[in-house]
């Protein structure tokens, strides 16, 4: 059995890794919602098929299904591919799995962000969302690592750390009322920087344009390849409001350094064309009041939503016009991995993308 302690990463001399770091193992959740996935969830089944085998080519996989879910999990997915069995209330497991950190003895542990859903009883998406919130310490039982449990709403997409000090995050997300609105951003700040061990927090005012299934996550719209540099979303017209948001973020991120004392590199990735709901994507869901799934709402499309998995890039291919463009970028980015694109509209639908649907366990 883990063992939860009531201290925190910065007492303890863990750190939180940045993505760029060894990982030993990826996690996903089946998606089966029938009111966040169309058509009883098959074409996103289908998505996070591809989405695992081009991780498992690189890194083992791990998805946890339902028992309702598993045989045709099971099914569907090639056999090295691990099937766990495990209750959700949905599958985007970055913000429902644990955030991890590591010390320098080879030693790992897993935080436990208290999940609400995206917003609780204010503007969360569904309820009830408890299952999701037991996901973390779930996941640190299977690996028998121990646990923090940290009293701080938050989900693992409104966070990128560079492994040396630096969180960035969005004040949009993080300072929204549904989250911790009894916290000041000082005494959220602190809350960040004990349990992630970190010694600088940079706030960006807004993500991506239309992101309000998640208020905003940082993942949507950077991403950090390895410290010092960040990989942001970009968009060359002024008349899409995009275009702002782009800017703004890059006056932040020019006037700050990191924790280290580094000017920031930024990398520019184009978003792509924008991207609207069509007609016949507006059908085929159960009702739900949380989430907005009708024809002409745009979708928070980003190729920064990718995860980078060892040796390996899996970015998301979402518009023929910029899927190349944004390849191409990543290519120059990260010299020496692969890259791999995976077709994800149909994830994006559900309102996220493929950082969103995978959370990494480091190399101890």
């Amino acid at each position: 059995m883990a063992k939860v302690f009531d201290t925190n990463s910065r007492v303890d001399g863990f750190r939180m890794p940045g993505e760029h770091e060894a990982q030993e193992a990826i996690w996903m959740a089946w998606p089966e919602r029938t009111d966040s996935w169309q058509w009883g969830a098959k074409p996103a089944q289908a998505a996070f098929v591809e989405v695992a085998k081009a991780i498992a080519a690189e890194t083992p996989v791990n998805m946890a299904v339902s028992y309702r879910q598993y045989a045709n999990a099971r099914a569907l997915l090639p056999p090295h591919i691990r099937v766990v069995e495990m209750t959700t209330n949905d599958s985007w497991m970055r913000d429902m799995g644990p955030s991890y950190v590591i010390n320098g003895e080879g030693e790992r542990r897993g935080i436990s962000w208290q999940f609400n859903a995206w917003g609780g009883f204010v503007d969360g998406l569904y309820f009830p969302w408890d299952a999701d919130d037991a996901v973390a310490q779930k996941i640190c039982e299977f690996h028998g690592d121990d646990i923090y449990q940290a009293p701080l709403v938050l989900e693992g997409g409104s966070i990128h750390v560079d492994g040396e000090g630096t969180v960035y995050t969005t004040e949009e997300c993080l300072l929204h009322p549904s989250r911790n609105p009894d916290l000041t951003r000082e005494e959220i700040e602190e809350y960040l920087i004990n349990y992630l061990n970190v010694s600088k927090v940079i706030w960006l005012p807004q993500g991506l344009y239309n992101d309000v299934d998640t208020n905003g996550h940082i993942d949507n719209l950077i991403h950090v390849p390895r410290p010092g540099e960040i990989v942001l979303s970009w968009c060359d017209d002024p008349s899409d409001p995009q275009y702002d948001i782009s800017r703004e973020a890059m006056s932040v991120l020019l006037n700050e350094t990191d924790a280290q004392g580094r000017q920031i590199k930024i990398h520019k990735i184009p978003v792509p064309e924008p991207m609207y709901i069509r007609e016949e994507e507006a059908i085929g869901f159960d009702a739900c009041e949380g989430m907005n799934r009708a024809s002409g709402v745009r979708l928070a499309g980003s190729y920064a939503n990718f995860l980078i998995t060892n040796r390996r890039i899996v970015f998301p291919l979402l518009c023929k016009g910029r899927d190349e463009e944004a390849r191409a970028a990543l290519a120059d980015i990260f010299p020496d991995n692969e890259i791999i694109g995976v077709e994800a509209r149909d994830i994006l639908l559900g309102g996220g993308n493929i950082h969103c649907i995978t959370q990494q366990v480091p190399m101890a």
